[in-house]
């Protein structure tokens, strides 16, 4: 079973519903689709039930469910499934009615486009971010492209860093053991302390910076959005510069960002 895939809920969604009834049909359901990842077309039954966790017959007959619910495709030829359209008109409306994305996606873009860098907002789900939204500002050609509903895993990034700092330390060793378990003790303890010097920063600071990518450096800052849960907001650029020096150029601007958001909500909060 993939740890990662396994790990717990968000705390936010524990805490809501704590003692509340669960349907385990519609959760493993869910389970099937949260199995497809970006670069993973067809998935057969004996991919499903590794991925999840669950027996081949709970698979092959929720597979059969969600075939018939318009969410998965059968390929007959393949013998295994494929995420059909639905599953995107989802994602859509989600886009679409979110009050963040209509306050964040015009000043994000303003800011990308006076200080020529890219900028992301992201939201966890269990031991990896979402990106929500994707400002692309790219002079120089990109390792890749990163858009709307991409993963980048917590531990590494200075977005899930900065998410980690939103958390209390009983949520947060929570999530980081589940983290931890898909790595070796050896190559854990370095990444660790990184992690914990991020939160310090964030403390300290107000935002953490990282570079897990060559010559890439981002930083990001926690965003919690009023009656909303903990979202992380980053700047990040291709560059030869120090960190230092992009935190000296670009840590004040990616605070004046968060206002401005934080600010346009409240707007749109009183407006309501």
């Amino acid at each position: 079973m993939n740890t990662r895939a396994a790990s717990n809920a968000s705390p936010s969604a524990r805490r809501r519903f704590d003692g509340v009834s669960q349907n385990r049909s519609l959760e493993r359901g869910l389970e099937i689709l949260r199995a497809f990842k970006p670069g993973t077309d067809l998935l057969g039954n004996g991919e499903l039930a590794e991925r999840t966790g669950l027996s081949a017959a709970t698979v092959s007959r929720l597979s059969q469910t969600l075939v018939t619910g318009g969410f998965l495709e059968h390929d007959r030829h393949a013998r295994a499934y494929r995420l059909a359209a639905p599953v995107l008109s989802l994602g859509h409306a989600m886009r679409a009615a979110s009050p963040v994305l209509k306050a964040a996606t015009p000043l994000m873009r303003e800011a990308s486009n006076k200080l020529r860098v890219n900028v992301g907002l992201a939201s966890a789900d269990r031991s990896e971010m979402v990106y929500l939204e994707s400002i692309r500002y790219n002079r120089k050609p990109s390792l890749r492209t990163i858009v709307a509903g991409q993963r980048v895993p917590i531990e590494l990034t200075s977005l899930g860093r900065a998410y980690l700092a939103t958390l209390d330390e009983a949520d947060r060793s929570v999530l980081l053991d589940a983290i931890r378990r898909s790595y070796r003790s050896a190559s854990w303890k370095p990444l660790g302390a990184d992690i914990e010097k991020a939160i310090a920063k964030v403390a300290s600071a107000g935002y953490c910076l990282a570079s897990w990518q060559p010559g890439v450096i981002a930083m990001s800052t926690p965003l919690t959005p009023p009656g909303g849960g903990a979202l992380a907001l980053n700047l990040s650029l291709i560059t030869d510069e120090t960190p230092a020096s992009i935190e000296r150029q670009h840590g004040p601007a990616l605070l004046a960002l968060k206002d401005g958001i934080i600010h346009q909500l409240e707007l749109q909060e009183i407006a309501r």
